[in-house]
């Protein structure tokens, strides 16, 4: 019994590391879009600078989800 409700345990942790995973994802590539569509560009002695306004926390906040979740999806339980 004991073992059983390890494994439902570790299955939830890898169910809940895959969501992380696809909402990190999804979150990086929406927010992203978002703060590169969010900078302006000018040109300077013939080049074409951007200067980019964008607040990058949530892109960097989603990538991290996504990186915690791969973590719970690959961490191995200890074996006692």
């Amino acid at each position: 019994m004991l073992k059983c409700r390890k494994q439902i345990k570790k299955l939830k942790m890898k169910v809940f590391g895959f969501i992380l995973i696809v909402l990190g994802i999804a979150g990086s590539v929406y927010f992203g879009i978002q703060a590169i569509n969010n900078s302006e560009t000018f040109s300077l002695f013939g080049l074409d600078v951007a200067v980019s306004k964008a607040n990058w926390t949530p892109v960097i906040v989603s990538a991290g989800m996504a990186v915690l979740g791969l973590i719970l999806v690959l961490i191995k339980s200890k074996k006692r």
